[in-house]
């Protein structure tokens, strides 16, 4: 399993995309996917069914993931992902890597369209973790563009005036309520992660270095227990320190550290900062960063973990394709390239 689910879609994301076109069509292919099931989700939400939770009796294959789960009494919808929170999770990457394909989209009705299908998925679940990853996807794309700090300015007045209209509306109320941190619907949650963090923390500090697979069945973390008989380990770094200890947490974190500082590296050492070269690099800066935030909310479950190896090959691949594209020629008796014309012609553009 680890081989299939991690191994390799990271050496096939980190591997095998060496051209933009083949970039456009891998993200392409996952957001076109995300739209198909932001339909799906935003139906589950309208109208209170699970579309996909007869398949454990049909298929006679019992998955453990998929049961009904509601906020306020509206259902949180959960498509083949299996959980709330992962379905959010899949719109909030959906969303962060749409943003390198507008440029592309027929016409601006037809991008217009996608955004809000995409917008709508991520409502449905009614999860607020990936709420704020898109937040921070949003943020930091803003923030790694030309012009950030006008950009970063309108922005935030445009969400003061966005925010203002919708709090004077009828909904505003259930909006607010609905956040997180502020929000007075199903507080105990943010709160139950605190306490998470608290007890976890006294746990890790007994086997600091390693941890122990068994420290989340221990004695203090029965308090976490769940009414339906689980403690629901909601945080994949937590996760991560308690098997591991902060040997194994360093290590996970790293790797995402190290792959986000080649993605900004390899970005700032373009020349046009307004080439899609560059927009790609803000794109898989944006999109891991956010996936970063996100799994602070959840354990590692059902996709999300496929989803972030895959996205973190993905930035492995960027920078690969520019150092490539940087190196001088090694043709036997043909002097080395050292510099180019043009940015289309230092990288590849067909594949």
């Amino acid at each position: 399993y680890p081989f299939i689910d991690t191994f390799l879609p990271y050496f096939v994301a980190s591997r095998s995309l060496k051209t933009l076109p083949v970039f456009r069509d891998a993200l392409m292919a996952f957001v076109v996917a995300s739209l198909v099931l932001s339909l799906i989700g935003v139906f589950e939400f309208a109208k209170g069914w699970l579309l996909y939770i007869g398949l454990e009796d049909a298929l006679g294959a019992p998955w453990g993931q998929g049961y009904y789960l509601r906020r306020d009494g509206n259902l949180r919808a959960l498509a083949s992902t299996g959980q709330p929170i992962a379905l959010g999770y899949v719109f909030a990457v959906a969303l962060g890597l749409s943003l390198y394909l507008r440029k592309w989209a027929p016409n601006r009705a037809a991008w217009g369209l996608g955004l809000m299908l995409l917008i709508g998925g991520l409502i449905a679940p009614l999860s607020r973790g990936p709420w704020m990853g898109a937040a921070a996807i949003i943020l930091t794309f803003i923030a790694t563009g030309p012009s950030a700090g006008l950009r970063l300015m309108k922005f935030g007045l445009a969400g003061v005036v966005a925010g203002s209209v919708l709090l004077a509306s009828p909904a505003g109320e259930t909006i607010v309520a609905h956040l997180p941190f502020v929000g007075t619907i199903d507080a105990n949650n943010v709160t139950g992660r605190q306490r998470l963090l608290e007890v976890s923390f006294q746990i890790i500090m007994q086997k600091p270095f390693f941890g122990s697979f068994l420290a989340r069945y221990s004695s203090a973390m029965e308090e976490l227990r769940t009414g339906q008989g689980i403690i629901d380990v909601v945080n994949t770094y937590v996760r991560v320190a308690l098997e591991s200890g902060l040997v194994g947490l360093a290590l996970f974190s790293g790797f995402f550290i190290a792959v986000a500082l080649g993605i900004f590296q390899s970005m700032r050492s373009l020349a046009d900062k307004n080439g899609e070269l560059h927009l790609l690099g803000r794109v898989l800066l944006s999109t891991l960063l956010g996936i970063l935030v996100i799994i602070f909310t959840v354990s590692s479950i059902t996709v999300i973990p496929v989803i972030y190896w895959s996205v973190a090959g993905l930035g492995v691949g960027y920078v690969q394709m520019l150092a490539l594209a940087k190196a001088p020629a090694k043709t036997p008796g043909i002097a080395p390239r050292t510099g180019f014309k043009s940015e289309a012609t230092k990288y590849p553009v067909e594949g």
